[in-house]
Parts: C-alpha cells; structure tokens; sequence
C-alpha cells in the first residue's frame, strides 16, 4: 500500500463532510494491518479531535497487530470511555497472553469492569 494513499485517506478523515469522512474510514479498515505503523504515529500525534481519535484507536484494533499492544495498554485508563472501549477490544482481538494479562491487570486495577 502507498503512504500517499494512507495520507489521502487521512485528509479525508479529517473533512467536516460525513460521507466522505466515512468512506475514508471504510478504506483504512479493509488496509488496516498494511497501515498500522502510520495509524499509531496519526493517533499518537492527534490531540485536536476526539472522535477521530477514537477512529483511529479502532483502525489501530481492526489491524490485530501485536505492535499495537503498548498503544491498547496506554488507552485502558483513559478518562474517555470511548477510547477504553477500543482499548479493550483491540487487546481482546489480539488474543495474546501479553493483551490477557494487560487485560486482567486493569479489571484488577479497576480501569474496567
């Protein structure tokens, strides 16, 4: 896959117009493991929009990437619930002793339930 097609998709994520914003996600999805490096870069550099964020942290999810462990645990105390949420998900997908015990230490922490 290009960098330029993921930065496209990008740009389009980023437009006020909903169709579009979604027709983007829908394409980062379906490439999701081909983009998992950029997508954690874009989600650890995204401070302005929640919501994409929490796009991202999904993409990020759908890719099942063991490189995305670190990005899962650094979301499970997350004051958003959103965000927790994907984290969650995303280590349940990995399906990794590592993402188990990261998943048992924050139930044991109370972050989730």
């Amino acid at each position: 896959m290009s960098r330029r097609r993921f930065d496209q998709a990008m740009q389009f994520m980023r437009t006020r117009e909903p169709r579009v914003r979604e027709d983007a996600f829908d394409f980062l999805r379906e490439h999701a493991d081909a983009y998992v490096g950029e997508l954690i870069a874009e989600f650890a550099a995204e401070r302005d929009d929640p919501g994409l964020r929490c796009w991202l942290l999904e993409l990020i999810a759908e890719a099942r990437s063991p490189e995305a462990l670190e990005v899962f645990r650094g979301q499970l105390e997350s004051p958003d619930a959103s965000l927790r949420f994907w984290a969650v998900r995303g280590l349940e997908m990995l399906d990794t002793r590592e993402a188990d015990e990261a998943l048992d230490r924050a139930q044991a922490n109370g972050w989730i339930s």
